[in-house]
C-alpha cells in the first residue's frame, strides 16, 4: 500500500536509503512529451522532433516511460517516434494532465532501501519558486508511484514539506552530493525553503537520500531561470570524478563564477575523505535569442544505459565537449543532440529526463 511517512518515521528508516548515481544501470527513463507551447514561444514546431531523437537513443538501451496529456497527444508522439525509428516495443505511455513536464524537477527521486527495493522520495515542487502553473506537475510523484506500484515517502523537515528540484542536485551514488548556494540558500529571489540553513538541508539529504557529504558550490550560469541549478555546471561521471563547466573568456559573465566553483571542487573531498577528480568541460559561446541569453551548457547531458546524450549548439566547442565526455564514458556512445531550439525553453536534455535505476 502506498504511503507518505512523516518526519518521525523517517528517523528510523532513512539511514537505509541510498540515492543511486545516474551512471548506474537504469530500468527506465521518464520523460514528458512536449505540449506546452508557452515554454518555447514561437519555436515549438521543431521541439517534438528533438524529443523524438532523444527518445530514439534512449529506447535502444532501456524502457522509456513517457507522460502524455491525452490519447490525442499520445498518437502525435507515436507518429514522431515512428518517423525517427524509435524502438516502440521499449516505450510505454502514461496519460496524465500536467503543466510543463520538466521531469528532472517534478518527478520523484528513485532511491534504494536496505533490501535493494526501489522507493520514491517526493519533494515538494513549486515551479522553481517562480511560476504559478505547477499544481498538476506537483501530482506527478504520486501518479508514478501508483502506476509502477512503488512506495512513496514525502520529504519533510519540522513537519513541513521540503521543496527541492532534481536539477538542483547531482550525486555519485556513494554518499556525496553537489549543489549550489545560489539555488538553495537564496533568501530573496526564488526562495525554496524560507529559513533553511545548510545544516537543515544536509539533514534532509542524509535522511531521505543517504547523503553523508555535501559539496556547496556558489552560483550557476547566466540565463538559468531556476536560479542556480547544478546540472548546468557540475556533474558526476563516475564515483570520484566530476566534469565542471569552465569559461575561458575573462569578459564573459560566467567566467568568475565558474572559476570560483572549480576552485571549490579542487579543494573538496568525497564522503570517504579521498580527493575529488575534476575535469574541465568548456562552455559554448553565448546563445542569445530575442535579446535573452539562454542557459546553454554541455553539462546538461543525460547518462542513459546506451549513450550519453549531450546538448550541442552549432559551436566550435561542441566537438571538444563530446571528445572529453567520450574519454570519460568509454562504455557508452556519446551523442550530440542539437539543442539550439530546445534551450529556448530554458533547459535541455537533463532537465527533461529522469532516471529510474534498476
Amino acid at each position: 500500500m502506498k504511503k507518505s511517512i512523516n518526519q518521525s518515521a523517517v528517523q528510523s528508516i532513512s539511514k537505509f536509503f541510498r540515492l543511486p548515481a545516474e551512471f548506474e544501470k537504469h530500468e527506465a527513463t521518464w520523460i514528458g512529451w512536449p505540449f506546452n507551447k508557452s515554454d518555447w514561444p514561437g519555436k515549438f514546431s521543431p521541439i517534438p522532433w528533438v524529443y523524438g531523437e532523444i527518445v530514439r537513443y534512449l529506447s535502444i538501451g532501456e524502457k522509456v516511460r513517457i507522460l502524455v496529456q491525452d490519447e490525442k497527444e499520445k498518437q502525435k508522439a507515436i507518429r514522431v517516434l515512428k518517423s525517427v525509428q524509435a524502438d516502440l516495443t521499449n516505450i510505454e505511455f502514461y496519460i496524465i494532465k500536467t503543466d510543463r513536464n520538466w521531469l528532472r524537477d517534478a518527478a520523484p527521486q528513485f532511491v534504494k532501501d536496505e533490501k535493494g527495493i526501489t522507493n520514491l522520495i517526493k519533494f515538494k515542487f513549486n515551479a522553481w519558486a517562480k511560476y504559478d502553473n505547477y499544481k498538476l506537475d506537483a501530482k506527478i510523484p504520486e501518479f508514478i508511484s501508483k502506476k509502477i506500484n512503488l512506495d512513496i515517502h514525502t520529504a519533510t523537515f519540522n513537519n513541513k514539506p521540503v521543496v527541492l528540484e532534481g536539477g538542483a542536485i547531482d550525486y555519485n551514488g556513494s554518499g556525496t552530493l553537489i549543489t549550489t548556494e545560489e539555488c538553495l540558500m537564496d533568501d530573496k529571489t526564488q526562495v525554496r525553503n524560507p529559513g533553511f540553513s545548510k545544516k537543515d538541508y544536509e539533514e534532509v539529504f542524509k535522511k531521505y537520500l543517504g547523503i553523508e557529504n555535501v559539496i556547496w558550490l556558489k552560483k550557476g550560469i547566466v540565463g538559468d531561470d531556476t536560479h542556480g541549478h547544478v546540472d548546468d555546471i557540475t556533474r558526476f561521471v563516475n564515483t570520484n570524478t566530476v566534469v565542471t563547466a569552465v569559461e575561458k573568456n575573462p569578459k564573459d559573465d560566467n567566467y568568475k563564477n565558474l572559476l570560483e566553483n572549480k576552485e571549490i571542487l579542487l579543494g573538496s573531498t568525497l564522503h570517504d575523505g579521498s580527493k575529488l577528480n575534476v575535469v574541465d568541460l568548456p562552455m559554448p559561446s553565448p546563445v542569445i535569442f530575442k535579446g535573452q541569453r539562454l542557459p546553454a551548457s554541455y553539462a546538461n547531458f543525460y547518462i542513459s544505459n546506451y549513450a550519453v546524450l549531450v546538448p550541442t549548439f552549432n559551436d566550435e566547442n561542441d566537438r571538444k565537449a563530446l571528445g572529453i565526455l567520450s574519454e570519460l564514458f568509454p562504455d557508452r556512445k556519446v551523442i550530440g543532440i542539437h539543442a539550439v531550439d530546445l534551450v529556448w525553453g530554458l533547459g535541455t536534455i537533463h532537465c527533461l529526463t529522469h532516471e529510474q535505476i534498476l
